[in-house]
């Protein structure tokens, strides 16, 4: 029993430094741009580096833990993060950049099919959602806390007298680069999540149908059916909406209200994140109470008017509104999920892969708006993405068609009327 509650620690701390990692991006997208005298275009390159991996490994990931179990894979994939992280640390450039991120997304993509069968086995059947739901907000706390520590590090190398991790990075890392700080923090929580998983021995996994990748020969049968490729665009779109927003926030609000990206350009980004654990739970609440297609085309509908507000009201506005793009954002994932997964009645854990191969999508979105934004000199401009993608996840609300719908409760149960009753 103690080797499973070590094992449960394990994930969930698992998921706190997947989030921790990946969602740094943001914060740190207006220095990647001045440092590196990029083009918005080309910078959009560099989450798209990123999340590619995600497209490139996901399935792939399933069927090296298939073949070799758990373990080998989360070793293999925090040595990735660790091996991007410090490549990046030490050798500062765009295409290593580049190269980096993909490493690091792998990474993050190995760990995303390896820790969810697992949390299962080491924490018990019976507490599978409770862990489940535990991880997520471990995950959205991580995703806040990101951009604060990125901000406390970075401010604390410009003192003079810099001291504690500060004053330690101050010494390895560029003055006129203090961000790089992040990647020597990833570098250093790889390399102990290393001695980590290393140190304990991990329950055996048999892994359900569902969570099962299957053979090529299946992928390739999915991949002909109109309902997988509609909603692994959904995935993407998704996907997408989340990074397009979130990278662009710091960036915007230096634009067009001149706001510091270190200091409230990270606190926003941060609120983003915080807003979009939050929403999780009256997400929850509705879907207890309501069509989940009618809760996605709600949220939908909410986060089209709150990215209106933050694009074209005042600053004071946009430090709201961003945030609630966010809230609104929160139930899209698990909804688009749920959706799809009961559209079809077999091969689940392969139509799984599939989805989480949508995830590339984060890395489309950011090099057409950063595009657009270009050619046009208005980052406004650029956003009209995120209303496409938005627009088809509001589309989801209308054409999915699940076999199995989601359970809600009936509020007022109505008394049946005696069609012989007299009048």
């Amino acid at each position: 029993m103690k080797s499973n509650f070590v094992a449960v620690i394990l994930v969930l701390v698992t998921f706190f430094a997947i989030s921790f990692i990946t969602n740094i991006i943001g914060p740190i997208f207006p220095s990647l741009v001045k440092d590196f005298d990029i083009s918005l275009a080309v910078a959009g390159f560099l989450p798209f580096s990123f999340f590619a991996a995600y497209g490139v490994m996901s399935i792939p990931a399933g069927m090296l833990v298939d073949k070799y179990s758990e373990k080998p894979v989360l070793l293999a994939a925090f040595i990735m993060s660790a091996c991007g992280a410090l490549a990046f640390a030490l050798l500062p450039s765009f295409f290593m950049a580049m190269g980096s991120l993909f490493l690091i997304g792998t990474g993050m993509a190995m760990l995303q099919v390896a820790i969810n069968p697992l949390l299962r086995v080491s924490g018990g059947e019976e507490n599978f959602a409770f862990y489940s739901v535990l991880a997520q907000l471990l995950f959205g706390a991580a995703a806040t806390l990101s951009p604060l520590v990125y901000s406390g590090l970075v401010q604390g190398m410009a003192e003079t007298n810099a001291s504690g991790i500060s004053g330690l990075l101050s010494n390895v890392v560029p003055t006129d680069m203090p961000w790089l700080s992040m990647y020597w923090l990833f570098a250093v929580i790889s390399v102990l999540m290393l001695l980590f998983i290393a140190a304990i021995k991990l329950p055996k996994v048999e892994l359900k149908q569902e969570e099962s990748v299957g053979a090529w020969g299946i992928y390739l049968e999915l991949f002909k059916n109109k309902t997988v490729i509609l909603f692994f665009i959904g995935i993407a779109a998704y996907v997408g909406t989340e990074q397009g927003v979130a990278n662009a926030i710091s960036l915007f609000l230096q634009r067009y209200h001149g706001l510091d990206p270190l200091t409230v350009g990270a606190s926003t980004v941060s609120d983003f994140w915080l807003m979009l654990t939050l929403g999780c739970f009256l997400g929850l609440a509705l879907l207890k109470v309501l069509d989940s297609r009618l809760v996605l085309k709600l949220f939908s509908l909410g986060a089209l008017l709150s990215l209106t507000a933050a694009l074209f009201g005042s600053a004071e506005v946009a430090l709201m509104a961003f945030p609630l793009v966010g809230f609104f954002l929160s139930v899209m994932w698990s909804v688009i999920f749920s959706l799809a997964l009961n559209s079809l009645a077999e091969h689940h854990g392969s139509f799984a892969g599939i989805l989480c191969t949508g995830i590339v999508g984060g890395g489309l979105a950011s090099p057409i708006v950063g595009l657009i934004a270009d050619l046009t000199g208005d980052l406004r401009m650029g956003m009209i993405v995120v209303y496409v993608t938005l627009g088809y996840i509001f589309a989801i609300g209308f054409w999915a068609k699940p076999l199995v719908n989601n359970k809600t409760v009936q509020l007022f149960k109505k008394t049946p009327v005696d069609s012989k009753a007299p009048l």
